[in-house]
This record gives structure tokens, C-alpha cells and sequence, in this order.
């Protein structure tokens, strides 16, 4: 059917399509479609008997100049429509497909229920024209009205940046050793989702997905925690080398379904198959995809599968952040390397591992940094568009090898190639712009890396030290309390509320908050009561010279909570506080000489301004080449 006007309601067979309230109905019942199938469907019918190829349809139901791959969303669409209307493709009544070109509606359409006539008005023609013009202005200014209504409604409800969650992936294997497949699936569609659009789509990072693995909440309830507008879920399936991946894209506020889709693909294919969800999810939430990002998406190729896997498991070490996860993440990401030397995200894995070694592993700098170079000039050597492999290189280079100017162009290039990673705002913010003095970005990165990662501990947990380093102690005050509120059992929070407390003077409070620390790292309560009891004691009798005489007790034995004054550069805070320069500078000599990180943070940290105006503190901030604030 081909016509100038577009009746209200359409009828075809037993089906019924009413453009005035947007549905399709079979012999007077709704049938249930989603919104991009149903506006397809009324395009093809409105256009029964004419041949719509698949550009037009694309164009009118995408709209023009966004990117939607035709193998995906459209054959997605019309799979959807000839479900909905018991359409046979081997012998279709409705909807016919013209091989290499689009498609057809076959079936003979009708209008159904036209328009009832208006009743024959009595009054002079004269008067009834003028009623009528009266009518027509006013009717024409009130849709003109609800109109600008509801745009300006919309633009001031609806924010210009989605906000997405990819939910972890179900493991349908029944098999926990499978668990690292699946979340690595998991990590690399966000990846692959915060790429496409970041003015236009913000993801929320791995860390907080995660806290909704084995999660009994609803949609709407995720939603609502998050402040997400959509939410992706699915599920992956390994059988010997295949891997079949069921996707479904669902809005939050209603918990529409506004896509699905599964994938079967051979494990060399899974890269290709998650740029296809991205291509997907890009279509269902109308994102114009850049000309790059395009290609770079069409770019996607195979990968060795057993390089693959082992970079899979290399992520699942990292992830852990501790001395064994990082020794499997390095023999994982090598196997990696090893099996496909051309294999880039394993060089960057190398470099992001290495460089956190000396914190979470305990590896010597002196190891750790030349081995983080290496992997990260590597990696950026076969593709210089890792985004992690830019942030890793930063970090090595301010931290340990002092190179301020080089740091700060790769840090903004991390964040340039993936604005979406929490990580790279994160590392610009604590390991460049805090250490510089430039407290009011670092908070803003900060705040930036906390919206996309709200439920991570270490995120949450660092903005508070941020506001430390820039003497905002009540604002770092309430960020703890706010962690602790997200995570009362995170130790490393405790300890670092309880620097907080000591450098504010509140004793009884550090000492409490210490104590909280020490028995979640597994401290016994009997030797958590004796040293609580210690602490007091000293400050009972020698105020605060004796809560840091005994600190500097405390630091000699084990067990200390992480981030305790163990180190030399804490233990130069401990003599600076005890008013023995001598000391805390010559510990702070061995820090520099062991290429401590702590060692950037000299000019912010507040527990250092009895030692500022002595020379020797001097040459060591001019020594770390930390610029000038």
C-alpha cells in the first residue's frame, strides 16, 4: 500500500497496527513488541507492496548518520516482527525478504475504523468560519504550547549522558573454574562499551558491576542505586572451543527490553562478538557513532584463543590486588605473550602489574619498574591507542623515575583514548595532580573516577586522602564516614581515618579507629586490646609526644595494619611528629633510595611541615622533581 496520508489505524490479516497509541494488536489484543521492531513494522507497512531496502529502513528507523551494523540490528528487528505476527520466512504471509536488498510487506493492509464525520453545524457559513477559525488558531496554539512543554520537559529531565551498567555475566557452565571466562567477557564489553561515546554514554567500571554478581535486586533497584538508565545482562556458555554469549539490553526506569540477542562463536571470534553487543547496544540507545570509532570497531579481528584465555586469567589475578593474584597475573599475561608475541593487551597487563607491584606484592621497585617500562613501551609499540598501557607508563614514570613532564602528557593521553576508565582519572588525580599542588582538579578527577566506580572501596577510600593532602580535613572526614557506610570492613580506610584523627589531634579516635583496622586484618583481640592499651596509656601520660613514642613502638613489631608507619617514609613521619629532624630525614634518604612512591606526595603531606624549612627536605622534593606548586 502506497499513499499520501498515513491512516491512524491499519489492518492487515487478523493484525491491527494503531499509530495514535503505538501498538500492534491481533484480534483486538495487544501483542507485545518492542519500540524499535513495532517502528519498523509500521514503516513496512506503510509502505505495503513497495520494495524498502535496507539503507531506507535503517535511515528511518536509526535515523540518519548513525552507525547500525545491518546484520545485527535490522535482521534483529524483522526476526522480532515475523515472531510477533507468526510469520513463516519459508512461506511468509506478512513480510517478505528480497534477497541482497531489503524488504517487502506482502499482505493486503487496509484502514480500519476511518474517521467518523463531524457533525453539519446549522449557523451561517459566515459565522460558522469564523467559529471554525477560531477553533482551528486555538487548537493550532495549544499543540504549539503542549509541544514546547514537553520538549523543554524532556531536555531538563532527560540528561544528555546515559549512564549504563553491564551486569556480570551468568556463568551457564556450572563450573566456578569457568568464573574467570565470564568476568573477563564481563570487563572487556564495558571496556568495549565506555569507547564508543563518552560525551554521550558513561559506564559504570568492573568494580561496582561486580557487586551485583549472585545479586537477587531487580533491575529498577539497580537502577535506582546507581542513577543507571540502562542495564546489560546475559550469560556465556563454553563448550570445547565455542562460546555461545546471550546479551539483553533493558531500560531501568520500566524495565523495558529493548534488545536481545545470542551469539554462538568460536573463542577466536569472542573479540568480534563483543564489539557486535557494543555495535547493538550503540543502535537500541541512538548513539552517532564517530567515523573512527567505526572503523575501529569494524577492525576487530580474531584472536589465538589460548592467548586469550591466558589473558583472561591474567585479569582475574590483577583484580585481586594482592601478593598472589599479581604473581598469577604475571604468569598469565607472559603466557600470553608468549603464545601471540604481537598480543598488546598482555604487554599492557604486564605494565599495569608491575607497576603496582612494590604496593601489592611487595616486589623491589628496583625489579618491579624496569619490567613496567619494558611491557608498556612494548605494548604501545604494537598499538598506541591502550589507554592502560598509557596510564601504566605515567605511573612508572612520576613514581619512580621522577619524569613529571612525560607522566603528565601520558596520564591525559589514558584519559583522552578512554574517558570512561575510573583508573585513568584515578592515577591522574593521586599520582600527578594531588602530588602538584593542584588540589581542585585532583579532587574533580577524583569525583570523576567515583562516578563511574561508586562501589569501589579503593576509589572511595583514596578521594578521602585526596582532601587530606589538600587540608580539607572536614571533607575528608565525611568521605571516610561515607566508606564506611559503603564498607565498614575495609581495613584500609580504618587506618587511614585513624592518619586523620593524629594529624587533626584527635588521639582517642586514631587509637580507635587503629584498633578497628588491626582486627579486621586478622589481628588477634588479644593483641589488638594490648597495643590499644599501649597507645592510651602513652597519652595518658605524655600527651601526643607519647602517642607517636608509642607508634614508633608499634612499627618495630608485627603484625601493622596496611599502610601502618612500617616504612621508612612512615617512619619519617613518626620522628617528624617527634621533633627529630635527624631522623625523619634520613629515613626519607632510604625511601628515595628505594624509590618509595610515598616519595612524590612530600609536598602535600601535612605530617612534613616541621621539616619544610630545613635545606636537606628541600633537595629531596628538588631531587623527586616535583613541580612547583
Amino acid at each position: 500500500m502506497s499513499s499520501q496520508t498515513t491512516p491512524s489505524i491499519l489492518k492487515f490479516g487478523p493484525f491491527e497496527l494503531d499509530r495514535r497509541n503505538f501498538e500492534l494488536r491481533r484480534d483486538g489484543q495487544a501483542v507485545k513488541l518492542d519500540r524499535t521492531p513495532l517502528e519498523l513494522l509500521f514503516f513496512l507497512v506503510e509502505n505495503a507492496g513497495v520494495l524498502v531496502t535496507r539503507e531506507e529502513a535503517v535511515e528511518h528507523v536509526w535515523g540518519e548518520g548513525v552507525f547500525i551494523e545491518a546484520e545485527t540490528s535490522l535482521y534483529t528487528a524483522v526476526r522480532k516482527i515475523r515472531r510477533a505476527l507468526a510469520d513463516d520466512t519459508g512461506d511468509p504471509k506478512f513480510i517478505q525478504t528480497v534477497s541482497g536488498k531489503g524488504y517487502r510487506f506482502i499482505a493486503k493492509v487496509e484502514e480500519a475504523d476511518p474517521p467518523t464525520p463531524s457533525p453539519v453545524s446549522h449557523a451561517p457559513a459566515s459565522a460558522r468560519g469564523r467559529s471554525q477559525s477560531w477553533v482551528l488558531w486555538i487548537s493550532v496554539a495549544c499543540v504549539v504550547i503542549v509541544a514546547l512543554l514537553a520538549w523543554f520537559g524532556l531536555r531538563s529531565a532527560q540528561p544528555s549522558r546515559a549512564m549504563l551498567i553491564v551486569l556480570p555475566l551468568e556463568n551457564l557452565s556450572g563450573d566456578p573454574q569457568q568464573d574467570y571466562l565470564v568476568d573477563g567477557i564481563t570487563e572487556e564489553i564495558i571496556t568495549e562499551l565506555g569507547s564508543l561515546d563518552s560525551k554521550r554514554l558513561g559506564v559504570i567500571a568492573r568494580t561496582s558491576a561486580m557487586q551485583y554478581k549472585n545479586s537477587k535486586k531487580d533491575v529498577a533497584q539497580i537502577g535506582h542505586e546507581l542513577g543507571v538508565g540502562y542495564v546489560l545482562e546475559g550469560s556465556v556458555r563454553r563448550s570445547g572451543k565455542d562460546v555461545r554469549v546471550t546479551a539483553q539490553l533493558i531500560q531501568a526506569a520500566d524495565q523495558t527490553h529493548l534488545w536481545a540477542q545470542s551469539y554462538d562463536r568460536e573463542a577466536g571470534d569472542v573479540l568480534r562478538l563483543e564489539t557486535d553487543i557494543a555495535i547493538e547496544v550503540a543502535g537500541q540507545i541512538r548513539l552517532a557513532l564517530s567515523g573512527k570509532t567505526q572503523e575501529r570497531l569494524a577492525a576487530a579481528s580474531r584472536v589465538n584463543p589460548e592467548a586469550h584465555d591466558a589473558y583472561l586469567r591474567g585479569l582475574q589475578g590483577w583484580n585481586q590486588r594482592n601478593r598472589e593474584g599479581f604473581e598469577q597475573a604475571i604468569r598469565e599475561f607472559s603466557r600470553a605473550t608468549e603464545r601471540d608475541p604481537n598480543y598488546a593487551p598482555a604487554f599492557a597487563g604486564l605494565a599495569r602489574v608491575y607497576s603496582l607491584a612494590p604496593i601489592f606484592a611487595g616486589m623491589p621497585a628496583s625489579e618491579a619498574v624496569p619490567k613496567a617500562l619494558d611491557a608498556a613501551n612494548h605494548a604501545l609499540s604494537l598499538d598506541e591507542t591502550l589507554a592502560d598501557a598509557h596510564s601504566a607508563l605515567a605511573f612508572a614514570k612520576v613514581h619512580y623515575v621522577h619524569d613529571w613532564t612525560f607522566a603528565e602528557r601520558d596520564f591525559r593521553r589514558a584519559i583522552e583514548l578512554d574517558p570512561n576508565n575510573p583508573y585513568g582519572h584515578f592515577f591522574y588525580s593521586n599520582s600527578f595532580l594531588s602530588p602538584s599542588g593542584r588540589h581542585e582538579e585532583a579532587i574533580a578527577e577524583m569525583k570523576r573516577a567515583v562516578e563511574l566506580d561508586p562501589l569501589s572501596t579503593r576509589i572511595q577510600c583514596f578521594a578521602g586522602r585526596t582532601y587530606i593532602w589538600a587540608r580539607r580535613y572536614d571533607d575528608a572526614l565525611a568521605q571516610f564516614q561515607r566508606m564506611n557506610q559503603l564498607d565498614p570492613n575495609f581495613a584500609v580506610n580504618h587506618e587511614r581515618l585513624a592518619h586523620l584523627y593524629a594529624i587533626v589531634g584527635k588521639f582517642n579516635e586514631a587509637i580507635d579507629e587503629e584498633a578497628k583496622a588491626r582486627t579486621l586484618v586478622g589481628e588477634r583481640n588479644e593483641s589488638v586490646l594490648q597495643k590499644t592499651g599501649w597507645l592510651r596509656q602513652a597519652m595518658a601520660a605524655r600527651g601526643a609526644k607519647g602517642y607517636w613514642e608509642a607508634q614508633l613502638q608499634l612499627s618495630q613489631g608485627t603484625p601493622n595494619p596496611p599502610e601502618a608507619y612500617t616504612s621508612p617514609f612512615g617512619l619519617a613521619i613518626i620522628y617528624s611528629h617527634l621533633g627529630d629532624k635527624n631522623r625523619a630525614l634520613a629515613n626519607l634518604e632510604i625511601a628515595y633510595s628505594e624509590r618509595d612512591e610515598e616519595m612524590t606526595n612530600l609536598v602535600i603531606e601535612p605530617q612534613f611541615d616541621p621539616l619544610r624549612s630545613d635545606p636537606h627536605f628541600a633537595d629531596l622534593i628538588r631531587r623527586v622533581g616535583i613541580p612547583s606548586i
